[in-house]
């Protein structure tokens, strides 16, 4: 039996790996999956993928996420981003003693109807945050997120989620020191991208209604 070539296997295996990340990335448009190893996992399984392909990097999937977007979404997906971006307008305003950030989707462009509004809230406690929304008389569920900070220390984080404006929203809530230290990006494992208030009205005043991914 012809063994195969190094070539031929490597160029299979790249390609193996370019249709798992766009039907990663149709799950993450098309069905709402927002976390990118859940979506290649269930990718890998919808192509009955064997165990021996490496899976995608989710850099590769976010990539082909924004090229789904701009080929089958080009239309519904901008308006989209705009409201949720507007929502968060609204939201920096109401938490603005938090000194709010926006990161994850809605902040690099990527978001669909079906993402939620990240925002990056600081405080000395997060009891702080807690009784604020209890005087504001929110509804809220407590969770908590584990993220990467800038030394690669992992740390878990309260978040609270919620509607507001009929919008999915979470809250992650970091002590004053985390305003300095932007924790890294799951895909990029860079900085995360942090917006504020400013940032986000002069991106939305530069992009306008017609906005692509960023």
């Amino acid at each position: 039996m012809a063994k195969k070539s190094p070539r031929n296997s490597s160029a299979k295996e790249q390609q193996m790996r370019q249709l798992l990340a766009q039907e990663a990335a149709r799950l993450i448009a098309e069905e709402g999956i927002t976390d990118f190893n859940a979506a290649k996992q269930k990718a890998a399984v919808r192509l009955h993928t064997p165990h021996t392909h490496s899976l995608p990097r989710n850099d590769e999937i976010q990539q082909a996420l924004i090229d789904y977007q701009r080929l089958f979404k080009g239309d519904t997906q901008p308006r989209s981003l705009l409201r949720l971006r507007q929502a968060a307008i609204k939201a920096m305003t109401f938490f603005k003693q938090f000194d709010p950030k926006l990161a994850g989707a809605v902040a690099d462009g990527t978001a669909s109807e079906f993402s939620a509004i990240t925002l990056h809230l600081f405080a000395d406690t997060s009891e702080v945050p807690h009784l604020f929304l209890i005087n504001q008389r929110i509804p809220y569920e407590l969770g908590s997120q584990r993220l990467t900070i800038a030394n690669e220390q992992l740390v878990e984080l309260p978040v609270y989620r919620m509607e507001l404006d009929e919008c999915a929203m979470e809250l992650v809530i970091f002590d004053q020191g985390g305003v300095r230290q932007a924790p890294r990006d799951p895909v990029t494992r860079k900085p995360m991208q942090r917006l504020s208030k400013e940032k986000l009205e002069e991106l939305i005043r530069l992009t306008g209604p017609a906005q692509q991914p960023i």
